[in-house]
Parts: C-alpha cells; sequence; structure tokens
C-alpha cells in the first residue's frame, strides 16, 4: 500500500532531507508559542544555575516538532543527545548501557516513550529520580546489588499518546508541554522558510494554498513543498503559483483542506454504508479493510479535531460539516434529527 502523504509520522528515506529544514535554535523555532516561551525561560534559568534542564515531556499529535526541539534543547544547553525509542528498549541491560556512556547535562531522548515495557519503566525512576541505577552482580548466593551513580542528565521524553503514560512516569518530568496543531499563519511561514533552503522559487500565494492542505502539520507542510516543487519543475515552469500547487497536490489525491483519499473515503463508508452513523470502528475497519489502529491512530485524530467526525457512545457519526465536504445531502433518520448532524 502507497504511503500516505498527509501522515504525521516520518515516511521512510525522509529523514535526511527533513533534518536539513529543522530549526538549530527556539530563535529559529516558528509556532508554538505556549511551548517555546516557558521552555525559553527554563532554558536560561537552567544554564544561569549552571545545571542540567528539568526532564521534558513533550506530547501531541506527530509531526508537529517534538524530535525538533530536543535537537534545539541540545544545541542551546551545548550538550551532547543520545537518541532511542520506547520500542527499542526491550530489557533493562539495554536501558543501562545507554545511560551508562551519558555525560553530564546530556539530553537522553525517547521517542514513543508511552511503548517502554514496564520493567524498563520502572528502572528509569531512580535514573530521573536520583542519577542512579541499581543492578544485581552474580546470582544465587553470590549475588549482590551494587548502586551506579549516573551523571546529571535531561530526559526529553515524546509520546502521541499521553493517555497510555503511567502515572509514575508522568509525574517525574519536571516540564511538560502540550504541542497542538498549527495555525496555517506559521505553517505559511515554515514553507516558506523551507522553500528558501530548498532554493525552490514560490509565490506567497502559492506558500498559503499548501499551508491550507497541510493539516496543521509541519512535517506534512514540508513533504507537501517538494510534491509541489516537483510538480511545477515538470508541469509548469518552476515557481510554485497557487495555481501550480493546487494542480500538483490534487494529482496526489489531496483536496482543499488538506483531506486524502482514505479520508473521504471513510466518511462516505460512513454516510453511505451506516447511513452517517453511529458506526463501531471494528465494523468501520472491517469495510474499509484497515486495521482498527490505523483508523484510531492515523486518520481520525485529524476529521475529529476539524469536526468532520464525532465519537458517540454508540459509535463514530459523520457531521454536517463532511456532507457539505463531499457535497452529499444530508437526509436524517428517523429519531435522529440534527444531534451533531
Amino acid at each position: 500500500m502507497r504511503e500516505r502523504l498527509v501522515t504525521g509520522g516520518e515516511l521512510p528515506g525522509e529523514d535526511r532531507e527533513m533534518a536539513s529544514l529543522r530549526p538549530q535554535s527556539l530563535g529559529e523555532y516558528i509556532g508554538q508559542r505556549e511551548v517555546v516561551r516557558p521552555l525559553r525561560i527554563a532554558l536560561e534559568a537552567a544554564r544561569r544555575r549552571g545545571e542540567p534542564l528539568d526532564h521534558v515531556l513533550l506530547h501531541g499529535p506527530p509531526g508537529l516538532g517534538k524530535t525538533t526541539l530536543a535537537h534545539i534543547i541540545r544545541q542551546e544547553m551545548a550538550v551532547d543527545i543520545h537518541i532511542t525509542s520506547g520500542p527499542a528498549l526491550k530489557q533493562t541491560g539495554q536501558l543501562m548501557g545507554l545511560l551508562t556512556n551519558v555525560k553530564q547535562g546530556d539530553v537522553f531522548f525517547i521517542d514513543e516513550i508511552h511503548r517502554l515495557e514496564a520493567a524498563v519503566e520502572e528502572y528509569l525512576y531512580p535514573a530521573m529520580e536520583d542519577f542512579a541505577i541499581d543492578f544485581v552482580l552474580d546470582r544465587g548466593a553470590n549475588a549482590r546489588m551494587l548502586n551506579y551513580k549516573l551523571r546529571p542528565f535531561t530526559l526529553v521524553g515524546a509520546t502521541t499518546m499521553t493517555g497510555l503514560l503511567s502515572g509514575p512516569l508522568r509525574g517525574r518530568f519536571g516540564l511538560t508541554y502540550h504541542m497542538d496543531y498549527y495555525h496555517p499563519d506559521d505553517l505559511q511561514t515554515i514553507i516558506e522558510r523551507s522553500a528558501g533552503i530548498l532554493k525552490v522559487p514560490i509565490e506567497p500565494a502559492g506558500a498559503e494554498e499548501i499551508a491550507r492542505r497541510s493539516r496543521g502539520t509541519p512535517r506534512i507542510a514540508n513533504r507537501l513543498l517538494r510534491r509541489a516543487r516537483d510538480y511545477a519543475e515538470v508541469e509548469g515552469n518552476g515557481i510554485i503559483t497557487r495555481e501550480s500547487a493546487d494542480a500538483g497536490l490534487r494529482l496526489e489525491g489531496i483536496d482543499t483542506i488538506g483531506l486524502d483519499r482514505l479520508d473521504r473515503e471513510l466518511l462516505r463508508v460512513v454516510i453511505e454504508t451506516y447511513q452517517g452513523g453511529p458506526v463501531g470502528i471494528e465494523a468501520l475497519a472491517a469495510t474499509l479493510n484497515e486495521e482498527q489502529s490505523t483508523l484510531v491512530e492515523v486518520v481520525e485524530p485529524y476529521l475529529l479535531k476539524i469536526g468532520y467526525l464525532a465519537r458517540t457512545p454508540g459509535g463514530r457519526r459523520v457531521t454536517h460539516l463532511a456532507y457539505q465536504h463531499l457535497g452529499v445531502t444530508h437526509t436524517p433518520r428517523p429519531g435522529q434529527g440534527g444531534l451533531g448532524i
């Protein structure tokens, strides 16, 4: 199956070019003002005291810049960064090996921290609180516990599903920031900055058109910029205009508000097969031949955000906004009335 251009996650092979577009400092960072301002103060306070920054938890949908902020924290504190992920840490020995190599003040970044194994998570608690870890030497009658002191560091955890984090883990972060979808104006600024780095000629109207379809997500905005660039180079004069951006993204199946074929198919299935809903996620996944996790974690969040889909006790229901966008006439079922539709 072809990868979705509008997914917030990173697609195979795009990490190198995306990395070149990342801001390197808070001064270059665009948007997320409610995160950046308090983080800037916390960083300056830590620098003045000569201490590592408090542990930081960044949560929000994928593609909004959590990894970028971890790298910026490393840059602002002039330290090294050690990167891993929750799924990669299967055993406590792996975590111990990484932590013992962390130097004073370094950033230890765990992506998808909500997917840590329970044993690994518990092993992390004393490392976060006391900068120490305990491990057992030998076995049986000769077994003894050794307490190993770590150099103070900053743990930066990133998660798209904060509800799956345990209370004890959440409570050990001194700084917790929620990252929300970006305003189109900020996305337009990001697109124009990225176009400058990539040396892509773009008109403000072209950047605005791409921003409008980027689902509030910088990673998607940069991805669509590259697709619009390709179209402008082959089918146009090399300059991204509103018209060329519109034509190029429509060719990719991305409509005026950033919905792709799977988004529209989901909405149409609820409307045409289940009369607008409600419908359970299991039935919806079976009808679409998609994994439930894909619908819940990848497709639904943006449709819920823009108000095209609603979750009710009875299941998923399409709203009147989706009917309008798809150009479908809505006829309420008996007893359905206008609630939520």
